[in-house]
Order: C-alpha cells, then sequence, then structure tokens
C-alpha cells in the first residue's frame, strides 16, 4: 500500500506534505554545506605551508578568531536584509532560490586555489545564507493551515534534516580534507548545495502555494521600519540618546586598534540604530502590559548573545584546540578536526526527545518549565561544558597534550544547554513581540545571534593573550552566573510578561513548532 495520499487536493507523504519533504531535503545539504565548511575554515587559515592537510593561509590565531567572528555575526544579521527582500519583493521562495544559487556559487568560489577567491566566496556564502535561511523557515510553516495540529512534528522533521546535514558534513569533510586537501573540502560543500538547490528546483510543483511575492495589498498594510524610526526625530529625548550613541560609535569604532577597526565602527553605528528603532517602537505600544513584555523581550535578546557567544566557540577556539592541541589518536588512527563538531549534532539526535520529555513531565507536575527558565538552565548547563575544557588546558599545561575524552565532554553539555535554551528562545520571543512587530523581532533575534558569533570571535582573540585556561575558565563563571541571575529574577520577570505562556491553543501551537526549524538559531 502506497504512503502516498492526497487529501485536499496536496499530494502527501507520510501524513505530510510532499512540500515539506522537499524543503527537508533542500535545507539538509545546505546545512551540509554551511556546517562543512565551517568545521575547517578556521583551521585552515591558521595551518602553514607544511601542513598535513595541504597549504593553509598561514594566519595567526588572532587573524582567524577575527575573520571567524565578523563571518558567524554577518551570516546571521544579514537575515534581516534577507527577510526584507523576501517580504517586500521577491517572496521567500524566490528568495530562497537566489540563496541556494548564490551559495554554489560562494562553496564554488572557495575551491579555487587564489587568495581573492576566499574573501569573495566568504561574501557570496553570508549572503546566500541570508537569503534562505529566515525564509526557509517561514515556509514550512507555511505548508500547514492555521490549527493543523501536524505543524509541530512538521518542524521536527525539519529539525532532523538540520541536524543531519550537519552530522553527514563534520563525519565527512575531514576525511575528504585530510586525503585531497583543503579546497577538495569547500568544494565538497559546494557540491552538497549543488544537491540541495537541484532538490529545489524539481520539488517546484509540491510548493506553489507558500513562500510566493507578496500582493498589493500586503504590501500596503506592512509596517515601514523607515516610518518607525523616523519617529525619533519628533522626540528631542530620544533623539538626543540616539545622537550620542552615534557620537561614541563613531569615535570609540574608528579610533580602536587593529585591522577591522572599520568593521567595529560599522557595528557599532548599526547598534545605536537599532537601539534607536527598538527605543521607539517601544514608545509606540498601546499599553502598560506591550510595554512590559518587550522589555523581557529585550532581555531574551541578551540571553541569546551570552548563550551563543559561548556556544560558537565550537568553530572557533575549540576547533583550534583540538587540531593544536589535542591528543586526537583513537586505535593507531587520527581522528579529524571536523569529526568532533559533529558531536553536537549527534547528541542532538540522540537525546533531543529525552530533553524534551524531562520538561514536558516537569510541565505535567507543575514544576518551574517557564521559557526563561530553560533558557537560563541551557545557559548554565551549556556553560558548565567547559569546565572540561578547564580540565583539557589544565593537562595540557602539565604534560603537553589533553585527551579527546574533554572535548567530548563538553559537546556532550553544550548540546544538552542548547536543548533547553535554543528550542524556547524563538518561540518565547514571538509570544512577547507586537503582533505588527513579529517580523522585526525575528530579524532582531537573529542579530542577536549573529552578535554572540561576534563575541565568541572576541573571546578567542583573547585567548592569544590571556591563554585557553583563562578564557575557558572566564567562559564557565560567567554563564553560570549569569543563568543563576535569570533564575533569581524569574519571578518578578514572569510578571512582567503578564501570562504571555499561559496562552495555550493554535498561537501557541504554532510558535512551539516555528522554533525546531532553527537549529543554531
Amino acid at each position: 500500500m502506497s504512503d502516498i495520499t492526497i487529501k485536499n487536493n496536496e499530494k502527501e507523504l507520510f501524513g505530510h506534505p510532499i512540500g515539506l519533504y522537499v524543503l527537508f531535503f533542500t535545507e539538509m545539504w545546505e546545512r551540509f554545506s554551511y556546517y562543512g565548511m565551517r568545521a575547517i575554515l578556521v583551521i585552515y587559515m591558521i595551518a602553514q605551508a607544511s601542513h598535513e592537510d595541504g597549504p593553509g593561509l598561514g594566519w595567526t590565531e588572532l587573524e582567524a578568531y577575527q575573520l571567524y567572528g565578523w563571518y558567524v555575526m554577518l551570516v546571521y544579521v544579514i537575515s534581516i536584509p534577507g527577510g526584507i527582500l523576501a517580504d517586500k519583493v521577491l517572496g521567500q521562495k524566490k528568495t530562497v532560490m537566489l540563496g541556494a544559487a548564490i551559495l554554489v556559487l560562494g562553496h564554488g568560489t572557495l575551491a579555487i586555489e587564489a587568495s581573492w577567491a576566499f574573501f569573495v566566496g566568504l561574501g557570496l556564502i553570508v549572503v546566500g545564507v541570508g537569503c534562505l535561511k529566515p525564509n526557509i523557515s517561514t515556509m514550512v510553516g507555511g505548508l500547514y493551515k492555521t490549527g493543523d495540529i501536524r505543524r509541530d512534528k512538521g518542524f521536527s522533521i525539519f529539525y532532523i534534516g538540520i541536524n543531519l546535514g550537519s552530522l553527514l558534513a563534520t563525519s565527512f569533510i575531514g576525511i575528504v580534507v585530510a586525503k585531497w586537501g583543503w579546497h577538495a573540502g569547500f568544494g565538497m560543500a559546494g557540491i552538497a548545495m549543488l544537491l540541495g538547490l537541484l532538490v529545489y528546483v524539481f520539488g517546484q510543483k509540491y510548493i506553489t502555494h507558500v513562500g510566493n511575492k507578496p500582493t498589493e495589498e500586503e504590501k500596503a498594510n506592512d509596517i515601514s521600519l523607515i516610518k518607525i524610526f523616523a519617529g525619533i526625530f519628533k522626540s528631542p529625548l530620544h533623539l538626543i540618546i540616539v545622537g550620542v550613541m552615534l557620537v561614541i560609535s563613531i569615535y570609540c569604532g574608528f579610533t580602536f586598534e587593529g585591522v577591522d577597526h572599520w568593521g567595529y565602527g560599522a557595528l557599532f553605528i548599526f547598534i545605536s540604530l537599532v537601539a534607536g528603532l527598538l527605543m521607539m517602537i517601544y514608545k509606540s505600544l498601546e499599553n502598560a502590559i506591550m510595554k512590559d513584555r518587550f522589555l523581557v523581550l529585550l532581555l531574551s535578546f541578551l540571553i541569546v548573545i551570552v548563550f551563543w557567544g559561548a556556544f560558537e566557540q565550537a568553530g572557533g577556539l575549540m576547533s583550534v584546540y583540538t587540531e593544536t592541541k589535542t591528543d586526537r589518536m583513537l586505535f593507531g588512527y587520527l581522528i579529524p578536526t571536523p569529526m568532533f563538531q559533529g558531536l553536537n549534532a549527534g547528541f542532538i539526535l540522540i537525546f533531543a526527545v529525552w530533553i524534551a520529555n524531562i520538561w514536558a513531565k516537569r510541565k505535567i507536575k507543575n514544576k518551574e518549565a517557564s521559557s526563561l527558565f530553560k533558557m537560563a538552565i541551557g545557559t548554565m548547563i551549556m556553560g558548565m561544558g567547559f569546565v572540561f575544557m578547564v580540565f583539557a588546558a589544565r593537562e595540557y599545561q602539565e604534560t603537553g597534550s589533553s585527551h579527546m575524552i574533554w572535548l567530548i565532554l563538553a559537546y556532550l553539555f553544550h548540546t544538552i544547554g542548547e536543548l533547553c535554551s535554543s528550542p524556547v528562545s524563538l518561540s518565547f520571543i514571538t509570544k512577547l513581540a507586537p503582533v505588527k512587530y513579529a517580523s522585526l523581532m525575528m530579524g532582531v533575534y537573529f542579530a542577536a545571534t549573529g552578535l554572540g558569533g561576534k563575541v565568541a570571535g572576541i573571546l578567542g582573540e583573547k585567548s592569544a593573550e590571556f591563554g585557553e585556561y583563562t578564557i575557558f575558565f572566564g567562559i564557565l563563571v560567567f554563564t553560570v552566573v549569569f543563568g543563576a541571575l535569570v533564575i533569581a529574577l524569574l519571578k518578578p520577570l514572569k510578571r512582567l510578561i503578564h501570562g504571555a505562556e499561559d496562552i495555550e491553543g493554535t498561537n501557541y501551537e504554532e510558535n512551539e513548532g516555528f522554533e525546531l526549524a532553527d537549529k543554531e538559531a
């Protein structure tokens, strides 16, 4: 008996729209390309001409961490204009197509052995991910009508695709690099993205009803960010605050010592403008309840920055530490460094259901299981994973090498922390955000995730000055203290959200499903 059925004139497979599986494999291959490239990016930059996997760029660790921080940040920040492009002009479907094509070009360019190709390739990948990432998740939601109880399961299936792509990439790309060199690894990522693009192109007939170009009526009803921000000129106090922030940003950014001072100048200006926009949104809210919720929303962005600032060490400092200071020999075989990053995806596939059941049981027993509590606990558990990196650094100081078991345990705790925090953070934001600013707040969420990536790069840079032991220990202490502080403030914070999480029903179910579509976010 066939598993394909027809419901409401739409073909379904295993009880879900076939379009879900089109998006599943598109995202799986996109995440394969992204995580495959990310797994070798930093170690390629610091590899010397005599490296066993072939000549690298020969950069210092400081230079590699700087670029890594900017790269991770921009990948997420560009999601904001990527979302706007879809909402205002092309629609999600065409924007995803554009992003996938740009990603194929980007990864293909990285496969060229030339210095210009490295920077051009990274730039194309940033733009491609910015177009694809925020919009493909929205399309998954569009496959289901409002109130469809299959939505959560659909996003769970999509979430599996994300982690499967990550696991496959980190499992195989290290082997490819070891046998054929760095650029073969970058080329492999490009081939994976090409497969994802082909799946998407040939699967268009199954997603004809989602992600289409916005109608003129939808454009007319949309909120203009320019109009919102322009309101600042009608408020002398807010205008002065933003003006002072801009002056400080320009001064600090462009007098900052370092080759990337221009980047910090632009970043500080961007943050100042976003802060001004958020102030005007707060002022425009109709009542005290919405304003209270908005303040808690801003705090959740801070939690996101702290969490990902620590978690993204996986692609930076921890990757370099694995490559240079970890004994990776197992039964006479040298385990490629990228494989260790695959532990995160593997642990997610193993423990996701178990962690979800723990929280479900707590909720049934009327124990604390609010989103803020989960985010705080997740940050603390993830932070405690750095206990093992502290042990690894201490062992290296004493013996000149550290055992891989410390890395395995660190990734285990990081994954458990991610499963507690990440799956609820975006859902929580959609519950608190004012309806008319929901899309904008989602963009700010991605920007906060990107800022966390930049923080990760800065911490990596500081390791050259303070050493890995100090950085790992500092992350451990800060994340645990920060999470404990959020828990200490939990009661007043829950009062400020005015029962937003107590509202069950269709909207709640949609939000809980939507967040599963984003692994890193």
